[in-house]
């Protein structure tokens, strides 16, 4: 929205300056993002005085100059038909940037006579396209400031441009009287009221308007007139000066007029030449298929449907977007039709957008106008109309009435401090809103009609606070709730996220954040895909579906890293994934993928590909940091995307699942199109028991004195049997005595026959009460190897 300080001033009476009001203005909510000043560029020019002038003795068209200055005579060669002895100049000396040439001036030599600076014409400081002649000024003195002498003769050549930014919801804002109202309510000066009596009519209007039934949702009030016997010549100077200023283009007085309005007061509206209509005039929807060449002299296809202004022959407007060149106004126009309608801002944004066509009109009945200032938007334009071109008005034809759009909420004064932070008194608050227009009656404020944005009690307490200014808002530590030390903010299974991101990373891990969504396909590998997943409206295909699991994004990250030849990767995530429709599906998961080597290449040997125990070692790290127990159990039976042989379950029990570990099926890493193995881990923190005991404080810790007792065991077993169940029970032997049992070695083959294998084990006692003797351990011993016998049907290797 571009507006000039000067029209800014037609509503608002204030001596602040362009600065001053800038920055009122950005506060306010309406963010100032260019201010053009003419001044500025002129700053530097003063007004000279040519006390004598003659031919140049080696050029006809030059004359010599002798003019006088606040530093002195100058001699300045000039080539102007009017450079002449008695007049009053503009005088650019060396140094100055002329902003018309683009170019710095200095001293120099014209056909070997010096000349020290020059007379500047219109065109030269861009006042004008005027170049036939320098400025001449019927006063002034010399030495005087140019930019001086234009703002006391000729302002409007060093008016301020202001162009703010306007958000949707301040429709009000794209026109200058709606701007004015907000400075004023901010103190920026005072509110000129303009109030603008009905134009009488003359005579009958002989076009009548209509609108169908099924159109009065769509465009709820229509009024019009006819204006005969004008005059559409060009519009006043300070009409062409104001448009010009905000970059358009003037036309005609009609046209003008209308682009005023439409500035002004966010008020479009259009001009028909009567003479051109045929019979009266019509709102109606198309029926799809009928055409206009509109004002832009592009023809346009209507859809079925669209709000059109017809009259007997057939479309003569796109209603509320732009008018037809049929019936549009030129100089030999001598009858227009009025118009001034309100129409609603979704339909005229669809038909629009349909039909590709961006208008000052579609921009602000789009965003609201004023749907009460309709009939009083058509007399004023009325009195312009017949103030400039002459004329005489008919009385007013009208269709449909205004929409009622009044409301009223409750001013709570206390709800400022509550909602904002700021002490403002009622008074002041019931005085802003005054301001603003809005009425007050009791505690209830009536929101004014322009203001669509107004929806409630907590929007009156915006605009209370938006005049009061925002910058003002101290800021103020939040009171304690409780004495002593707070509660913690973050829940537990907040804190054993945040614990696993650490862990991850430590451990060597890159953290991914993935689309929670993706293809069918690849959600159907890993157990979803199915229609309680399936999104109604996804972003493309690829994305159709809510993930069952984590490993899919890691995947597809690791592929497009291996594709850009990046072929060891450590991932991770932490992040929901979904097993169905219903909220209670959705579950936290923490997730690694290593593909690769363990490290780069090693003239030691010490780089190798990744493994399960990788992974299990990595699971069972960050288990450890979240809190999870330290005895559990290995299971198999993992979900089909794990390597069948290469997994393993950690579980609590049976049905109690903490995480799963292991190498992916070579079908699913086809399927993603990964190279190689690929090692991973999933873990369910939501599954880990929390903790007994909430306090903070640590166990005491436990130091014993009686030293421990280890003893070797070899069990020859089948070659099915698990290392960790032959583990297990040699640990459940003496649980108060054996501290820790781990496998040292595997040995298959040689005297041990077909079938069989040997299994080492270290078992490691420690005393509590008192030392071991020999029978004790032997004792034990015992215990250990009948458990292991009944466990695994192994025998002590001889």
């Amino acid at each position: 929205m571009k507006f000039t300080l000067s029209w800014l001033k037609d509503h608002l009476d204030t001596d602040a300056s362009v600065d001053e009001i800038a920055e009122a203005l950005t506060d306010l909510g309406l963010e100032v993002e260019e201010i053009v000043n003419p001044a500025d560029r002129l700053a530097g020019f003063t007004l000279g005085h040519v006390k004598h002038a003659e031919k140049h003795p080696d050029a006809d068209k030059l004359r010599v100059c002798t003019v006088e200055t606040d530093e002195g005579d100058l001699q300045i060669i000039c080539g102007a038909p009017n450079a002449r002895e008695g007049i009053t100049v503009v005088v650019c000396k060396p140094g100055m940037y002329i902003p018309g040439l683009d170019i710095t001036i200095s001293v120099g030599k014209i056909r070997g006579v010096e000349s020290f600076g020059m007379m500047a014409s219109e065109r030269e400081l861009e006042l004008s396209e005027e170049h036939d002649g320098i400025i001449e000024l019927p006063s002034g003195e010399v030495g005087d400031k140019f930019v001086d002498w234009l703002a006391e003769n000729d302002p409007s050549k060093v008016d301020p441009m202001i162009e703010i930014a306007i958000t949707p919801n301040r429709p009000d804002a794209l026109g200058v009287e709606g701007i004015a109202r907000d400075l004023a309510a901010r103190g920026i000066g005072t509110l000129k009221q303009r109030d603008y009596a009905p134009v009488p009519g003359d005579f009958e209007c002989p076009i009548k308007v209509s609108i169908d039934e099924d159109t009065l949702d769509g465009a709820p009030h229509f009024t019009g007139r006819l204006i005969r016997g004008v005059k559409n010549g060009p519009s006043p100077q300070w009409l062409q000066d104001q448009l010009k200023a905000i970059g358009l283009r003037p036309i005609s007085a009609l046209v003008d007029i209308t682009n005023y309005m439409t500035f002004d007061h966010n008020r479009p509206l259009h001009v028909f030449d009567a003479d051109k209509v045929q019979g009266n005039l019509r709102v109606h929807r198309a029926k799809g298929g009928e055409t206009l060449v509109a004002l832009d002299e592009k023809e346009y296809t209507l859809q079925p449907g669209m709000m059109v202004i017809s009259d007997d022959k057939g479309p003569e407007s796109i209603a509320g977007i732009m008018g037809g060149e049929e019936t549009g106004c030129t100089e030999e126009t001598v009858n227009v039709f009025l118009e001034s309608a309100f129409w609603d801002h979704v339909q005229i944004a669809l038909t629009g957008r349909a039909l590709k066509i961006n208008s000052d009109a579609r921009y602000r009945f789009e965003r609201g106008v004023d749907p009460d200032y309709t009939r009083e938007g058509l007399e004023h334009a009325t009195q312009m109309i017949l103030d400039i071109c002459g004329g005489e008005a008919s009385n007013v034809v009208e269709a449909g009435k205004a929409p009622n759009h009044g409301r009223a909420y409750k001013l709570d004064a206390a709800r400022v401090q509550s909602l904002v932070g700021m002490d403002i008194p009622e008074s002041e608050q019931r005085q802003t809103l005054t301001r603003l227009g809005f009425r007050l009656g009791g505690e209830m404020a009536h929101v004014p009609s322009w203001r669509p944005d107004v929806l409630g009690e907590a929007d009156l307490v915006e605009e209370v606070a938006r005049i009061a200014s925002l910058t003002k808002l101290q800021g103020k530590p939040l009171p304690r709730v409780t004495d002593g030390i707070p509660k913690a903010v973050m829940t537990p299974t907040q804190r054993r996220q945040s614990m696993a991101r650490r862990t991850c990373a430590a451990l060597g891990y890159n953290e991914c954040v993935s689309y929670t969504f993706i293809d069918q396909a690849s959600a159907a590998l890993f157990g979803g895909g199915d229609d309680a997943t399936q999104l109604e409206n996804p972003i493309s295909s690829e994305m159709s579906h809510m993930r069952p699991d984590l490993l899919p994004g890691l995947l597809q990250a690791a592929a497009r890293n291996q594709a850009r030849g990046y072929a060891d990767v450590a991932l991770f995530e932490v992040g929901p994934v979904f097993h169905d429709g219903e909220p209670g599906d959705q579950k936290t998961q923490i997730t690694g993928l290593l593909v690769g080597r363990s490290g780069p290449k090693d003239v030691h040997g010490a780089s190798r590909p990744v493994d399960v125990f990788d992974a299990k070692a990595d699971a069972e790290a960050i288990l450890a940091a979240i809190g999870a127990p330290a005895k559990v159990q290995i299971l198999r039976d993992g979900d089909a995307w794990w390597h069948p042989g290469r997994h393993g379950k950690i579980c609590l029990g049976p049905k109690k699942v903490l995480g799963v570990f292991g190498e992916l099926h070579p079908r699913v890493l086809q399927a993603m199109d990964i190279k190689g193995p690929a090692m991973a881990f999933t873990i369910w923190p939501d599954e880990v028991p929390l903790p007994r005991k909430s306090g903070a404080t640590r166990a005491a810790l436990e130091l014993r004195d009686l030293q421990a007792v280890e003893r070797d065991f070899a069990f020859v077993v089948d070659e099915g049997v698990e290392a960790l169940t032959l583990v297990n029970a040699a640990a459940g032997a003496d649980k108060a005595l054996i501290e820790d049992v781990r496998v040292f070695d595997e040995f298959i083959g040689g005297s041990l026959g077909e079938g069989k294998k040997s299994l080492a084990i270290t078992v490691r006692l420690q005393p509590t009460d008192t030392t071991l003797k020999e029978k004790d351990i032997e004792a034990v011993a015992e215990k250990i190897i009948a458990k292991v016998t009944k466990a695994t049907g192994g025998v002590l290797r001889g």
